[in-house]
């Protein structure tokens, strides 16, 4: 699908040269995965809700081979609801939602809360016509292990990570005028993220049993992410993001004596990555409120699931 949409860019790029779309006459609702660059003004709230669906369907070895494996589905939810609180301070939340249907095993037993994040960012620079310098916005994000992790009934009612995590984004945002005269609004996102160790006790997310005491220690984290919205018309927009994610290993270690009730442990995850590709279409029905359908598929990396995750939103700001 990504292929069909750059097609479409290049395919409009490449008509005769007309006068250059305005800003004013672009509206927008964003990529599928890259937060915005630009800073809320004073006073505003952006909020926007997605839902989505994994669907795993194998995973990727240690060498980077492809494996099949039983299809499931990761149902889940999250909000962006961002406000202004001068023209270079955003703050913020994400709150977080899911529902697991695992393969072979049951479905958890009920939504559940998943991790809570909060934000704030602040903008470095800001965008103006004629000028070359793109929108840059330093962003910290603390997420709060507010969803379950361990002494599960079943596995799939875990919806966390046991884990503070802070991440540091580096978010810009420019825009560029095609031989056509319409607009490709681009964004490049940074992010550093670490996590905290987690006291794991029985059944958890990180894969230990009934009657485990020991400690997860997650790696951290770095996502560079790069997206491409172009203006088809004032209502209509092409979007693509192609993300890049590493982590290194989880170390898990356990606090049992010697046996067999404390093997394997201690256990390295090993570090992973995977190359995603987010192609979307972006509806808009004024300049402050569009919706996004959109879909990321997960069909290169090492030591991770493939997926493919549809999602939808809808974005608001006033």
């Amino acid at each position: 699908m990504a292929r069909y949409l750059v097609a479409l860019v290049l395919l409009a790029c490449g008509v005769a040269r007309a006068e250059p779309q305005s800003r004013e006459d672009a509206w927008w609702t964003g990529p599928m995965l890259a937060p915005s660059g630009a800073t809320l003004p004073a006073g505003h709230w952006l909020i926007e809700p997605y839902l989505f669906d994994v669907m795993a369907d194998g995973h990727f070895d240690q060498q980077g081979d492809h494996h099949a494996g039983p299809h499931e589905h990761d149902l889940g939810s999250l909000t962006y609801v961002l406000y202004g609180l001068t023209d270079r301070l955003t703050v913020g939340m994400i709150p977080r939602f899911a529902y697991n249907e695992p393969a072979g095993a049951p479905n958890s037993s009920a939504p559940g809360v998943g991790d809570f994040t909060l934000q704030a960012g602040y903008g470095l620079t800001q965008y103006h016509d004629g000028h070359y310098v793109p929108a840059i916005a330093l962003v910290v994000q603390e997420t709060l292990p507010t969803g379950r992790y361990e002494r599960l009934a079943r596995p799939s009612d875990g919806f966390g990570s046991g884990s503070y995590q802070t991440a540091f984004n580096v978010f810009s945002q420019d825009y560029f005028w095609m031989p056509n005269g319409r607009i490709l609004r681009a964004r490049l996102d940074l992010t550093y993220s670490i996590a905290s160790g987690v006291r794991l006790h029985d059944q958890s997310v990180y894969g230990t049993a009934s009657g485990f005491r020991g400690d997860a220690r997650p790696g951290d984290g770095f996502t560079a992410d790069l997206a491409g919205e172009y203006s088809l018309t004032r209502n209509w927009v092409l979007a693509l993001d192609v993300i890049y994610q590493h982590n290194a290993s989880t170390r898990i270690t356990s606090r049992l004596p010697p046996g067999p009730a404390s093997a394997p442990y201690p256990l390295e995850s090993g570090s992973s990555y995977y190359v995603g590709f987010a192609p979307a279409i972006e509806y808009n029905l004024s300049s402050q409120i569009g919706v996004l359908l959109g879909v990321r598929i997960i069909d290169i990396g090492r030591n991770t699931s493939s997926s493919v995750t549809p999602a939808v939103a809808v974005n608001m700001v006033f």
